[in-house]
């Protein structure tokens, strides 16, 4: 997806790592000191950081890491692991003291981490105020910030320029654009048997109907949205474009059929994210992306996933850690070198605007301004499992209103 730029990024990482990442000294040190790490023999600390690493970005990693032992001696270790394995071995493992000090990994598991006690806060101190604010939102559980964000992703409308010149302004608009342009399935989104909530949720939150409403310490699971009357709405709204509607959603419609509509030209518009627009491009459609079209006179708000870095609660190295984190891959040129690896907007704003000169980068980017971090509150467990299917009993003409009330029900009693 990213093709411009590319050479001036990689180099400008490699030319700050020869110099030691000197651009860091501008980020403030963790806990309002100088960037520092622990002396060997003080206390239990060790002089080495050990860093579990998705294997694919152990290289991208590496020149912050080896300016970090340069500037203050600590060796950093990275350790490429499978990403399936690393949440569940980081939560084995940091209980007995094994595991490593920081771990990369996704702000939806911020809620399981923190409820077993296996990750430390994180100080950011005046670097907060430079990363993207739904970045830092995700970062935070109730109350406190866990995570270094790294990315964010959220899912827009690809749009073929070719058969649809123009944006559309509305839902409806984008199906009468399709139509006009002579297509019977304008537009596709995955779903599937089970459904796909994380798909159809801009268009919930457009009839007023979040998962869980917000207190000061982020979402409050006492407080089901799901279950308001905008919920019910949406759910009305969704069985008119199902089965017995119009029929533009539909649950046979898996992620692989949904792919070949858009590249085949059968389709002008697909709901996906970043992940897909590589194959849309190689198969040669003029991609546009769009901000998600809306079916009221509200945003349609989609989810937003953040990845980013955790310290081990058990860690002898947190001082060490905090600094390695904040002030090394916080700054802009790890970001950058990350987002060459994975083609996702970095979380850090000046990073993320650099990356947002490719127009690929820059569309999911301006969606993403009105995106809000999936729920990593545990009692969001309790939604998926009901959530998914009781939209797709609706999109096959069950009563909306019905059978919402009842996943609203069920999620209730299985949060307790």
């Amino acid at each position: 997806m990213k093709v411009n730029s590319k050479g001036r990024l990689v180099a400008a990482f490699a030319i700050a790592t020869t110099l030691g990442l000197a651009g860091c000294s501008s980020t403030p040190a963790p806990q309002g000191g100088e960037t520092s790490a622990p002396a060997e023999g003080e206390g239990e600390a060790t002089s080495t950081l050990t860093v579990w690493v998705d294997a694919e970005r152990v290289d991208a990693l590496q020149g912050a890491a080896d300016a970090y032992t340069e500037q203050t001696g600590v060796e950093v270790e990275l350790v490429g692991k499978d990403n399936a394995d690393i949440k569940d071995d980081f939560i084995q493992q940091v209980p007995t003291g094994e595991g490593p000090d920081i771990t990369m990994g996704a702000h939806d598991w911020l809620g399981e981490l923190a409820t077993n006690g296996v990750v430390a806060p994180l100080e950011l101190g005046d670097a907060a105020s430079d990363y993207l604010p739904v970045a830092l939102d995700a970062s935070t559980y109730e109350g406190t910030v866990y995570m270094l964000p790294y990315a964010v992703e959220n899912i827009a409308v690809l749009r073929n320029k070719t058969l649809v010149p123009d944006a559309p302004t509305s839902f409806d608009d984008m199906i009468a654009k399709g139509k006009a342009a002579g297509l019977d399935q304008p537009f596709v989104v995955e779903q599937g048997a089970e459904g796909n909530p994380y798909h159809l949720y801009p268009f919930q939150t457009a009839f007023g109907a979040p998962v869980f409403g917000t207190n000061d310490k982020g979402y409050d699971p006492t407080d089901l949205q799901l279950g308001s009357a905008g919920g019910e709405q949406f759910a009305q709204w969704l069985a008119g474009q199902g089965k017995n509607g119009t029929g533009v959603f539909n649950t046979d419609i898996d992620g692989d059929i949904a792919k070949q509509s858009f590249i085949d030209g059968k389709a002008a518009y697909w709901l996906t994210g970043p992940w897909n627009v590589g194959a849309a491009i190689d198969a040669g459609v003029d991609v546009a992306i769009d901000p998600v079209p809306s079916p009221t006179d509200k945003p349609a708000s989609p989810f937003a996933g953040v990845k980013g870095f955790f310290v081990s609660a058990e860690s002898d190295n947190k001082v060490a850690a905090n600094d390695f984190l904040v002030n090394y891959l916080g700054s802009e040129d790890a970001q950058l070198a990350l987002f060459e690896v994975g083609n996702i907007l970095p979380a850090l704003s000046a990073a993320a605007e650099t990356a947002s000169e490719d127009p690929i980068i820059g569309g999911f980017a301006t969606v993403g301004e009105q995106a809000v971090p999936m729920p990593a509150i545990p009692a969001m467990g309790s939604v998926w499992q009901y959530w998914g299917i009781a939209q797709a009993e609706i999109i096959n003409g069950a009563d909306p209103v019905a059978t919402w009330q009842k996943l609203t029900s069920d999620v209730q009693a299985a949060i307790g």
